[in-house]
């Protein structure tokens, strides 16, 4: 409350009103020059023909969660449920602002693209009235910014990034505010349950949890130990069980963990050999994709460019802050570059050791998202590290944003949103949900990934249309030919014309809806 009211009380306090107002308005502005640019305006951006799958799965858990409390079939892979209730591998923790604006203003198919604007809109006003940005540090940001134009590319998705980018940015903010503007243990504790959100939803952000957990033992050593374990372990503890209980088995591991368990199962000197051995074979596709980032501008390859020179500038600032300790002290910004130095070091290690390097790489957005925050603050005199910064973000996003798939924003097709309407409205009037059962394959439909290798994958985005609430559940082309007799679900989306489908009309499944992309058919 301090912090804010010194931001009324501030002498120059239009000043810093004007550059509130300023950071305030360039979410929607970058959102406008981006779709502007490209000869749209934003009613145009459509998430019924994106290509990122995850987003179905986000967009129906939510509107399920909004309308029912949870949803009422199964969401999950290859028929895979979770212990209790009905959410797919990833954490529910991650989507609640999702749900928080759904409860207040409802959910629809654009209101994933403007609640990720108001977010990322909060996200700056509080970056303002807690950092208190000088001119100079808000002009470079402003090119940061819009050099990274992936704060505009999620933003209009309906993937859950702008969540994690603005919630770190506010953790930034009350930490710069906590060792600049008075070491209040309210802020603390605004920091220990930002921490432990995050936590909850990605797993890896607990590196974050780490910086108010040093600023307790640095201000208490006690109360560092006491308070900081316990809330440590509960939050490391509820992660595992809202893993446990609440996530679906996914077709492939989450978390590659053999690093660690080659230790227990074959002996110290095994582990030694295959942990090192994991650094360096996965170091090397690492490298390979940060050449073909260059070169050829592959998503993956661009991600890990940008993430190592946030790495190199983060690191080139630390070094010389801790010089220079002697003389000015341990400062507040040397303590918070150290730690997000740590974070991504910790981070690239996590993701040589524990990740898909390809799924891992968009991970690492979040760091960059707030590594440029950071650095649009570094004392300065030649603007070398943003200019560096920004550089590299116009040569990777910009110049080198090659593949629509990772960079373009999806507008609405009219024939496209037409069909998938059609199949909606008849959906919702032939299909009636078991609302009686807390929980039900009859309330879930199987979404038949593909019918082998590139061969026949189904227009997912027709799931769209199915009944709120309805459980999704991904299955293998294999999986669905090998069981079909078995079959848990009462409805199957098939590629019209493909196997399945032929299956389907040999065992005299109902055809409900259908035209020449996909097929519903349900079970007697």
């Amino acid at each position: 409350m301090s912090a804010v009211l010194g931001y009324f009380k501030d002498k120059n306090r239009i000043k810093t009103l004007l550059i509130t107002l300023y950071l305030g308005l360039l979410p929607i502005i970058a959102c406008l020059i981006h779709v502007g640019l490209s000869g749209h305006k934003l009613s145009d951006v459509s998430l019924l023909t994106s290509e990122w799958n995850d987003e179905l799965f986000y967009f129906k858990q939510v509107e399920a969660i909004v309308n029912f409390g949870y949803p009422r079939g199964y969401f999950g892979f290859n028929e895979s449920q979770a212990l209790k209730l009905s959410f797919a591998a990833w954490s529910p923790v991650l989507v609640f602002p999702w749900v928080i604006w759904g409860l207040i203003f409802g959910w629809n198919l654009f209101s994933a693209f403007v609640s990720n604007i108001v977010f990322l809109t909060i996200a700056m006003v509080l970056f303002a009235i807690l950092v208190r940005p000088t001119v100079k540090q808000t002009g470079v940001l402003t090119i940061l910014f819009f050099s990274y134009t992936t704060f505009a590319r999620y933003m209009l998705s309906g993937m859950p990034e702008i969540i994690c980018f603005s919630m770190l940015i506010i953790f930034y903010s009350v930490a710069i505010n906590y060792l600049n503007a008075g070491r209040e243990n309210y802020k603390l504790v605004i920091l220990f349950c930002l921490g432990v959100i995050m936590t909850l939803m990605r797993p890896y952000l607990v590196l974050f949890l780490l910086l108010p957990m040093a600023l307790l033992f640095m201000k208490n050593k006690k109360a560092g130990i006491f308070v900081s374990v316990p809330v440590l372990i509960f939050t490391l503890g509820a992660y595992g069980a809202i893993n446990h209980y609440l996530g679906a088995k996914y077709f492939t591991p989450l978390f590659f963990t053999d690093w660690i368990t080659t230790f227990f199962t074959d002996g110290f000197a095994a582990g030694i050999r295959h942990f090192f051995g994991t650094l360096y074979y996965k170091g090397k596709d690492f490298f390979m994709y940060f050449v073909a980032g260059i070169q050829a501008g592959v998503a993956a390859g661009a991600y890990f460019c940008l993430f190592l020179t946030v790495i190199v500038i983060f690191l080139w600032q630390t070094v010389r802050d801790f010089l220079r300790r002697k003389k000015e002290g341990v400062s507040g910004r040397l303590i918070i570059e150290a730690h997000f130095l740590f974070t991504c070091v910790a981070m690239l290690f996590a993701l040589l050791l524990m990740y898909k390097l390809i799924e891992g790489s968009k991970h690492l957005l979040t760091f960059i998202a707030a590594g440029l925050f950071l650095i649009a603050l570094m004392e300065t005199k030649t603007y070398k590290k943003p200019v560096i910064m920004a550089a590299v973000c116009v040569y990777f996003l910009i110049y080198k944003a090659v593949f629509p798939y990772d960079y373009d924003i999806c507008y609405s097709d009219e024939v496209r949103s037409e069909a998938i309407n059609d199949c909606s409205d008849t959906l919702n009037e032939i299909i009636e949900l078991d609302k009686n059962t807390k929980l039900s394959f009859d309330n879930t439909v199987i979404w038949l990934l593909n019918e082998g290798e590139n061969i026949n994958t189904l227009k997912w985005q027709y799931l769209y249309a199915v009944p709120k609430g309805m459980g999704i559940n991904c299955c293998e082309y294999e999986y669905v030919s090998d069981n079909f007799e078995s079959l848990k679900a009462a409805y199957l989306a098939v590629p019209t014309g493909g196997k399945v489908a032929a299956k389907c009309e040999q065992e005299g499944l109902k055809l409900l809806w259908s035209d020449s992309e996909v097929s519903f058919y349900e079970k007697d």
